[in-house]
C-alpha cells in the first residue's frame, strides 16, 4: 500500500498494432491421479482471472503485478475449488489453477525486453511430464498476497496483455505499440534427475538467446534461472544420477 512503484492499471479493448509473442496452453490435461473436476473448475477460474488481465497496458516505467491486477481469488467473486499445489500434491482450493495464467504471461515476457522483477516457482515437481510443451522450470507459483509475478517495462515502448479462454486452450498475446529491436529463443540446458538416498530431485538451467530482429544475428546468451526441485514421483525412462552426500 505504501509502495511508490507505478503499477500498471489501465486497460484498452483495442489491441496494440504489433504482436511480440503469442502462446497458448492446453486447458485440460491428465496430471497424475488428480481429479479432473478440479481442472474443469480451473477453466472457470481462468475465465475470471483473464477478464481482469485482458487488455492491460504496461507503459514505460510501469510494473505489472499479478496479485494487484487479479486480486484475491475468493468464492464471493465466483471462483471455485480448483487444482492447487500444496507440498507437492494437488489439492482443491478456491481459485486453484490460475497459476496457469501466470505461467503463460511469464513465458511471453521471457520473449520480450520486459524485466522480470519477482517470480517464485514451486519447490516440488509433482507430476511426470505428460505432453509438456514448455521447458520444465519456467512456471510460476502465485499465492495472494505474498507470492507474486511482477515484471517492469524499462523500455520506451508500451506493451499490452491480451488473454482469454478458448475452447481447448488458454490463449495469450503480448503486443506493443511498435516493433521490438530483438527477438528471443528460450531453452533449457543441463536437465538431469538426481537421486539422494530415497529422494529424487530435478534440476536444469533456463537460458535465452537474444537475437537482432533485423539481421537475425545472435547477440548473447543469458542465464535466466537455475531450477532445483524435489520430485514427488519415481522418474522412469530417464537417466538418474546417484549423489552421495558426505557423512
Amino acid at each position: 500500500m505504501r509502495s511508490t512503484t507505478p503499477y500498471a492499471a489501465d486497460r484498452s479493448a483495442a489491441g496494440l498494432p504489433r504482436r511480440i509473442k503469442q502462446h497458448r496452453s492446453l486447458l485440460l490435461r491428465q496430471l497424475g491421479e488428480s481429479e479432473m473436476w478440479m481442472q474443469h473448475n480451473k477453466v472457470l477460474n481462468l475465465k475470471l482471472a483473464c477478464a481482469q488481465v485482458d487488455g492491460l497496458l504496461i507503459r514505460p516505467g510501469e510494473t505489472f503485478s499479478f496479485n494487484k491486477v487479479v486480486g484475491n481469488a475468493t468464492r464471493h467473486k465466483g471462483y471455485r475449488p480448483g487444482m492447487r499445489l500444496s507440498n507437492g500434491e494437488a489439492k482443491p482450493g478456491i481459485g486453484g489453477g490460475i497459476c496457469q495464467l501466470a505461467n503463460l504471461l511469464h513465458w511471453m515476457v521471457l520473449h520480450s525486453p520486459l524485466t522480470v522483477t519477482e517470480r517464485s516457482t514451486h519447490s516440488f515437481d509433482p507430476f511426470p511430464d505428460n505432453g509438456r510443451v514448455l521447458p520444465w522450470g519456467v512456471g510460476c507459483s502465485i499465492v495472494y498476497n505474498y507470492v507474486d509475478l511482477q515484471f517492469r517495462n524499462d523500455t520506451e515502448q508500451t506493451f499490452q496483455l491480451k488473454v482469454g479462454v478458448g475452447a481447448r486452450y488458454l490463449e495469450g498475446e503480448l503486443r506493443a505499440d511498435r516493433p521490438a529491436a530483438t527477438t528471443y529463443r528460450v531453452f533449457a540446458k543441463d536437465e538431469r534427475f538426481l537421486r539422494v538416498g530415497a529422494q529424487y530431485f530435478r534440476r536444469n538451467e533456463i537460458w535465452r538467446t537474444v537475437i537482432d530482429r533485423r539481421t537475425g544475428t545472435a547477440l548473447c546468451d543469458e542465464l535466466i534461472r537455475e531450477n532445483v526441485a524435489l520430485v514427488k514421483y519415481i522418474p522412469t525412462g530417464v537417466p538418474v544420477l546417484d549423489v552421495v552426500l558426505p557423512t
